[in-house]
């Protein structure tokens, strides 16, 4: 597959954020409703003890949890004075593993998300490969085999991952539109 080189902005000419893509500065939310939503139900699923079992330090965690619980409810039907301190630890144990729970569930759907974008594009990609006898097709980037050779010009998107093999190229504030230098071979 074939792409182009990426280059730095030229200094001076930028504010925080123009190191970054212009899709990426107006991408999804912190808090996007649909990964929450995600999140959170990943969040309980995961306190399946065969699933904490891989992370060692929350499964201990949670093993705390559940035998404070135990007590806690123990201390409950026994009418023992003094549960409160109980149950708060009780409370903050579990809040513990269902928040690490929940970090690592949107970590897990914001890259999902990202995946599925990319993996978008690159389907829905139309890029100029040149094949035999020189002739150019417009062929899917799904299409694209090692070895083939690709014409980017600006405003095209870079179809996958590859050397720039004749011309100049780059990629200045938007790696995701993937302009480059018109006649790029790549």
């Amino acid at each position: 597959m074939s792409t182009t080189t990426v280059t730095a902005p030229t200094p001076g000419t930028a504010d925080m954020t123009s190191f970054l893509p212009r899709k990426l500065v107006r991408a999804r939310p912190l808090f996007d409703p649909e990964i929450v939503r995600r999140a959170l139900k990943d969040s309980f699923l995961k306190l399946n003890p065969a699933v904490q079992f891989k992370n060692p330090v929350m499964f201990v965690v949670e093993v705390g949890a559940a035998v404070t619980t135990v007590l806690l409810l123990r201390d409950l039907l026994t009418r023992t004075p003094g549960t409160g301190f109980s149950l708060q630890i009780a409370i903050w144990l579990w809040f513990t593993v269902v928040f690490a729970n929940f970090a690592e569930a949107m970590a897990e759907a914001r890259g999902k998300a990202q995946a599925d974008s990319l993996r978008k594009t690159k389907t829905d990609s139309i890029a100029k490969r040149i094949g035999a006898k020189n002739k150019v097709e417009e062929v899917p980037a799904s299409r694209f085999r090692a070895g083939d050779v690709v014409i980017c010009e600006v405003g095209d998107i870079i179809p996958g991952d590859g050397e720039v093999i004749e011309g100049i190229a780059t990629v200045d504030e938007s790696v995701i539109t993937g302009e480059s230098a018109p006649g790029t071979r790549v």
